[in-house]
């Protein structure tokens, strides 16, 4: 989608300011000579003038809007995303010194806000960003690292898929040096803001209410930084207010994040292979988190039979998460194995204290993790990224299905407990 923007950009004007002042234009003319625009771009009226202009009238590629004289300027400024094409770089400004708010602008889509009275620096500076934005080669990760997609799916609730997702987001952007991308599409109860101590945003609410937003510049202004590689797009949508779509915003994400960054990670809730079963089809790596149970075996079942009529291109790495160091396994490995005619690639231990510590410092468990909780951690990582090598991914699933016989089905595991039951 940046192709028919930078193409649509050619045909727009590249600035329009709407401001309540004249010392506010005054200052503002002068800046935009120095960059080639028309002073006359330069319009009194403020937000509500910048919203009747644009809804009938094409977008600038740089917007000022001033927002003194509004009385809810989140709003506000959502009113005008209404009206703004999709890639126009929104700069505010205003009087409402607020934490919070310039929080929520941001959050909302706005490319920067600047508390009144600003200088000509600061002005020139953020401009210079805007600009730089434009211009600026987005789409081209780098040549030597091809983007790899990963989609992490709890096969129930409670497996601990969305900690995993978490930490291999974290792990391939900081030990794997990827820029990576942690889409969670759990919108009303996903935790990957949260296990990074993260507001979320409006990001993911906003992409899927207006797919025709979704572009390289809603993905840069959407997303939460969570450190210099990984960023989030997570939601916390009120549980009252169902997300109804079908679908399209999810795709035009992925594609985005493709463009702009080296890795995706998807915390991808499973209903979501029932209602939307493309989302897995770009995934290079399917990572079925489980745990050693009876329900949990005979979902894992279920979805890999799923994965494997919908998705036979994507690598599939087998988690069995949250292992007790005692004996108490509601069902051996061995009989787990049997059941799903595949090994386990890889076992995460029950480590209660570890969990504890990353929830309280708001960081991922691989971060801290220490001992034998962290080799699983360097293990799927090293999997994950060994698709790109058709020899290795081959050589790791051979060795993954050695010796392991297709033998007794989970009916005659759960025939077992209800004998004794009786």
């Amino acid at each position: 989608m940046n192709a028919p923007f930078q193409a649509r950009a050619g045909l727009r004007d590249p600035f329009t300011a709407f401001v309540c002042d004249d010392a506010t234009a005054d200052m503002l003319r002068p800046v935009a000579v120095e960059h080639g625009w028309s002073p006359e771009k330069v319009n009194k009226g403020g937000l509500r003038n910048a919203v009747q202009s644009l809804s009938v009238s094409a977008s600038p590629n740089i917007l000022f809007v001033d927002l003194t004289e509004s009385a809810d300027p989140l709003n506000d400024i959502n009113a005008l995303a209404e009206v703004c094409e999709p890639g126009t770089i929104v700069i505010a400004a205003g009087q409402v010194n607020d934490v919070r708010l310039y929080r929520d602008l941001v959050a909302s889509g706005i490319h920067d806000y600047l508390l009144k009275p600003f200088t000509v620096d600061q002005l020139r500076d953020t401009f210079a960003h805007a600009q730089s934005i434009l211009s600026g080669p987005r789409g081209e990760a780098q040549a030597d690292k091809p983007h790899v997609m990963t989609a992490v799916i709890g096969v129930r609730g409670g497996v601990g898929a969305s900690t995993l997702a978490t930490s291999l987001a974290w792990l391939l952007g900081e030990k794997a040096h990827r820029s990576t991308a942690l889409l969670d599409l759990d919108v009303h109860f996903g935790t990957g803001a949260l296990a990074l101590d993260l507001e979320p945003g409006r990001g993911l609410t906003d992409a899927i209410e207006n797919p025709s937003r979704i572009d390289g510049l809603f993905i840069e202004r959407a997303m939460v930084r969570a450190n210099e590689r990984l960023s989030v797009l997570s939601a916390e949508a009120p549980i009252n207010q169902p997300m109804i779509t079908d679908g399209t915003a999810f795709f035009q994400l992925q594609e985005e994040m493709k463009n702009a960054f080296e890795s995706t990670v998807m915390d991808l809730p499973r209903h979501m292979l029932i209602q939307y079963p493309h989302m897995v089809h770009d995934a290079h790596v399917a990572v079925v988190v489980s745990e050693l149970t009876l329900a949990a075996t005979r979902d894992t079942i279920r979805i890999l039979a799923w994965l494997k009529s919908n998705a036979p291109q994507t690598k599939v790495v087998v988690v069995a998460n949250r292992q007790p160091s005692g004996g108490a396994l509601e069902i051996s490995r061995k009989d787990f194995e049997q059941s799903i005619e595949r090994g386990v690639d890889i076992v995460f231990p029950e480590d209660g204290k570890i969990a504890a510590q990353a929830a309280k410092l708001g960081k991922p468990m691989a971060e801290i993790a220490t001992g034998k909780l962290a080799a699983p951690f360097t293990q799927l990582t090293n999997m994950v990224l060994s698709h790109a090598s058709d020899d290795v991914a081959d050589a790791e699933i051979k060795g993954a299905a050695a010796g392991k016989g297709l033998v007794d089905n989970l009916k005659s595991m759960l025939a077992k407990p209800k004998a004794k039951a009786a």
